[in-house]
């Protein structure tokens, strides 16, 4: 498949567009700077996109792979354009986060062989990440599935209260403690109360404190191991919310939470109030995780799954 077919449908790949804006202007504003008066891809202008990269958040050492590939392409084809640099450059991100993202996912789907599919949400406090279970129950519940959300976040009384209105939104039930309860205890009855209500989807909430690693590891892990008691190879997916508007914060909370825990997908939020949203390709490429959904809007719709043709078309459109 060309990394530019057209796969989303008009109104959803015109959210992308909009939501990557902001990150599209900085960069081809730099980009078109860089290149001011040059007829071919030099030293200089190499040197000036490898500044561009990292500015827009793409990290060091993403960048610098970039910056090889390219300057491989220009050994090789003696006689490179700086008209033709939109085109290198729109290939070898598209490249890169292949590697990672192998799925062609477009929409909102859980294996068929398991259920009910439980997914774990960690994630600092700020990042988003209540939000993304929201629209994540909505999304799944548009789609004809039967979800359960799991409060286990139980340090913050804001956390829970705040799930609980995204359970009453989208009117799917919802497991909840008091404030300071066990977070596993919670997470154990949840993934019980999933199973007896026979729903498709389970998503557990859990709390984003990072001051204390060797704490953060050890709740993780014993929420694991309790709701392994109920369903032996759950949890199915656990996703990490990111804040794409910090930008090379978003790359430290990464190293953390995958020292933490076994993380196997990624959300990044709030692409659209930013111009780092570069920071999509630089956490894919070096945590090599696949990036799941990407939120670029406040609306409940604007929680999209991650499609790397649609997100490098949108980025280089």
């Amino acid at each position: 498949m060309s990394f530019f077919k057209k796969i989303f449908s008009k109104e959803k790949k015109e959210t992308l567009d909009k939501g990557l804006e902001k990150t599209k202007a900085s960069f081809f504003s730099k980009l078109s700077k860089a290149v001011a008066g040059k007829a071919k891809v030099d030293d200089d202008v190499l040197d000036n996109l490898e500044e561009i990269l990292v500015s827009s958040d793409v990290g060091v050492e993403t960048t610098l792979k970039i910056i090889d590939r390219i300057e491989e392409r220009v050994s090789r084809d003696k006689y490179l354009g700086t008209e033709e640099l939109n085109q290198i450059l729109r290939e070898e991100i598209a490249g890169l986060l292949s590697e990672t993202n192998t799925g062609d996912e477009t929409d909102f789907t859980i294996p068929a062989d398991k259920k009910p599919y439980v997914l774990m949400v960690v994630g600092v406090n700020g990042v988003g990440k209540t939000t993304t279970i929201g629209k994540l129950a909505s999304q799944f519940k548009k789609k004809g599935l039967k979800v359960v959300l799991g409060a286990a976040d139980t340090f913050r009384a804001a956390a829970i209260d705040q799930l609980q209105v995204w359970a009453d939104r989208t009117d799917v039930p919802i497991i909840r403690q008091e404030m300071g309860s066990d977070p596993a205890s919670v997470a154990f009855d949840t993934v019980k109360s999933g199973v007896n209500q026979e729903a498709d989807v389970i998503i557990i909430d859990t709390a984003g404190r990072l001051h204390n690693k060797v704490n953060l590891m050890n709740e993780l892990t014993k929420i694991k191991r309790v709701m392994q008691k109920v369903i032996p190879d759950a949890p199915h997916d656990v996703l990490l919310v990111l804040d794409g508007s910090t930008g090379q914060n978003a790359f430290e909370q990464a190293k953390q939470f995958t020292k933490a825990t076994e993380v196997t997908s990624l959300a990044v939020t709030k692409l659209d109030g930013t111009a780092k949203g570069g920071v999509v390709i630089g956490i894919s490429d070096q945590f090599k995780i696949p990036v799941k959904y990407i939120g670029v809007g406040e609306g409940i719709d604007d929680l999209q799954v991650f499609n790397k043709y649609e997100f490098v078309d949108s980025f280089f459109k």
